[in-house]
């Protein structure tokens, strides 16, 4: 197979092949960009794979960095931008499911796709379009399959990530995954448990965010991988049900995480613990803990003002979000006009501030923050104008 027309990023990328192959070593195109061409999506990151050495691709531009020199990548700058190309390698045993024990390079474009993953993604392409595929891999993305490269159970002992990695092509691509790799997948479930959380929930977002997620919370569910992952022990009800409702991918990573907290039914309380676990940021625990207490109002009634206050143009569309695919009706257009309506949108916007309170001898301290928190209150409920003068006679009447 040879593509007549490139993506323009490959276009970009061509000298950098050009130079290698004149050398006297063979570079290809690899990996994931090579096959979103072929399907016809657009494409991100353009990887190189080569049969030079890292000191040989080294020598032969003069703006390089290491940016896995141990495993062959080496990051070439000279073409106004950074391509990591990285030399063919093959592989010794994964004792520990995640890493290579040993990188050994090759010479041979074969020994280094056959520790690929997937067949989708054991595709290379020369940099005239000429696609070289030694695993059947256009066959696989004609059938909209999912197939390990050689044997399934391998590839899964070797790096037991990549069963989160076909799930989660399973929802992003709408494919099914082959009886053969799934049962493999289902065999070796229980090896999740030794991939550090943070790639396990990578993967699962993009599950989420994917365009057929149900397809792949199917598989997820299917092969028991839901098992291995930290607080989803006690929710295979939840996880099911949500395989029906989940008809379209998430918006966000916010979202997905705010669907799942909501749909386990987990209180602000309980939210902590759970995404702690996952390692997410507190910036998106705090986020989440709003998001879905507003999700869980909107499905039994309405937010009132400070509710909506609380979650600000940025959380309202995702509490809403949620809220309808567990069963909502949309009130996406009616939220945000009442969120407009609200005087204030932040505490900033407050026409008193803690300098006019002072003066109005109020002292320094944790009394003057509650003294603020609660007139920001009360302008937002509408039981003050956010006036300056009106806000510090209310304070000096409640002294």
């Amino acid at each position: 197979m040879k593509l007549n027309k490139l993506p323009h990023e490959f276009e970009l990328a061509r000298p950098v092949l050009q130079t290698i192959e004149q050398a006297g070593y063979e570079a290809y195109f690899v990996g994931g960009s090579v096959r979103d061409t072929i399907l016809g999506k657009d494409i991100h990151d353009v990887d190189i794979a080569t049969s030079a050495y890292p000191n040989e691709i080294k020598g032969l531009f003069k703006r390089t960095v290491d940016t896995g020199i141990e495993h062959g990548t080496v990051m070439i700058l000279d073409h106004g931008t950074g391509y990591e190309t990285t030399t063919f390698r093959s592989e010794s045993t994964y004792t520990d499911f995640r890493r290579p024990d040993q990188v050994t390079f090759v010479r041979s474009l074969n020994e280094d796709l056959k520790r690929r993953d997937f067949t989708i993604n054991a595709l290379a392409m020369k940099e005239d379009g000429t696609v070289i595929d030694l695993f059947d891999g256009l066959a696989d993305l004609k059938h909209r399959q999912i197939r390990a490269v050689g044997d399934a159970q391998e590839r899964f002992h070797e790096d037991a990530l990549r069963m989160m990695r076909a799930v989660r092509f399973a929802s992003q691509l709408d494919f099914q995954i082959v009886p053969e790799t799934q049962a493999a997948i289902t065999a070796h479930a229980q090896l999740l448990a030794k991939i550090a959380v943070e790639r396990t929930q990578v993967e699962l977002l993009k599950l989420l965010q994917g365009k057929a997620p149900q397809r792949g919370l199917q598989d997820f569910m299917d092969t028991g991988l839901w098992q291995h992952c930290p607080g989803f022990a006690d929710h295979e009800a939840d996880l099911a049900a949500l395989t029906q409702q989940l008809t379209h991918g998430v918006s966000s990573d916010t979202a997905a995480w705010t669907l799942l907290a909501t749909k386990f039914g987990l209180t602000s309380s309980e939210i902590t613990p759970f995404l702690k676990h996952w390692k997410t940021a507190n910036q998106t625990i705090t986020a989440v803990q709003t998001a879905s207490r507003a999700a869980t109002l909107l499905l039994t009634g309405e937010l009132t003002a400070w509710q909506l206050y609380q979650c600000g143009a940025d959380l309202v569309p995702v509490a809403n979000e949620v809220a309808v695919i567990l069963g909502a009706s949309d009130r996406q257009s009616d939220l945000q006009a009442a969120l407009a309506a609200l005087p204030i949108h932040h505490k900033k916007e407050l026409a008193a501030t803690g300098r006019d309170l002072m003066q109005a001898g109020v002292q320094p301290g944790p009394q003057l923050g509650a003294i603020l928190g609660d007139l920001e209150y009360q302008v937002v409920t509408g039981a003050l104008p956010n006036d300056t003068t009106a806000l510090v006679a209310h304070v000096n009447a409640n002294k």
